[in-house]
């Protein structure tokens, strides 16, 4: 894969491409106001920072809290209120227990409106894979992955647009075990927003600085632009 750069495909700082707090606020920008949320481990959690002020989101997790808070200050906290990926949390006002069953038939039943996750592979039609590579010695973490996938009214991952090899983890096609099949509404990567479309990939947003080609190089699948992508350049 080409690692050929233009001035225009760098920031002032001489990096390509939005920090993960900067993906995370574009993805909290997108979330409508009292969206009942499902967060996923890593990048994903960043979204709870980046809510724009005035708007309220009800942050839901697997091991049976909603209403869940930020996280406490290091050493501080309950070490038996924790969230699905065992990171100390807080309870807002108004927040309710419930058994993990329970939890996941709020899954199932589609009454979460929104989840974040992250991913190691998109396909162009919506797959998603990201629980395991698959590889001998591989450790599988789907945790509830799969319920979300099938269960939440609408799914936005965000991830690098590369792995730290440079391959791309938007493709034609999965080759890594699936988590779930056409279930991907957006895209939020580090180099634009892309969202699913009927034809494939489409870009609604480029990062700042960065080409549409420069994108599509390091995009294992074909990209649209978006009526708004284009107006913008």
């Amino acid at each position: 894969m080409s690692e050929r750069t233009t001035s225009d495909d760098r920031t002032d700082t001489g990096r390509v491409g939005w920090t993960r707090d900067e993906m995370a606020a574009l993805v909290a920008r997108d979330i409508a106001d009292g969206s009942y949320v499902n967060l996923g481990i890593g990048i994903p959690e960043l979204v709870a920072k980046h809510v724009p002020e005035g708007r309220t989101l009800v942050y839901h997790t697997e091991n049976g809290l909603l209403g869940m808070g930020p996280s406490p200050a290091e050493g501080e906290g309950d070490p038996e209120l924790i969230n699905a990926g065992k990171r100390r949390v807080t309870a807002m006002p108004g927040a309710s227990y419930f058994h993990h069953a329970d939890s996941f038939a709020m899954i199932r039943g589609g009454h979460i409106d929104l989840c974040v996750l992250g991913a190691l592979q998109v396909a162009q039609n919506g797959d998603l894979a990201n629980w395991s590579t698959g590889e001998p010695g591989a450790i599988p973490a789907v945790g509830g992955a799969m319920d979300l996938c099938a269960g939440v009214k609408r799914v936005f991952v965000i991830t690098q647009h590369c792995t730290k090899t440079g391959e791309p983890k938007l493709v034609e096609r999965c080759t890594y075990p699936l988590t779930g099949l056409g279930v991907i509404n957006r895209v939020y990567t580090d180099l634009a927003v892309i969202e699913i479309a009927e034809g494939g990939f489409r870009v609604v947003e480029l990062c700042p600085g960065v080409s549409f080609e420069y994108v599509q190089e390091r995009t294992g699948a074909p990209l649209q632009r978006a009526a708004e992508c284009l107006a913008a350049e």
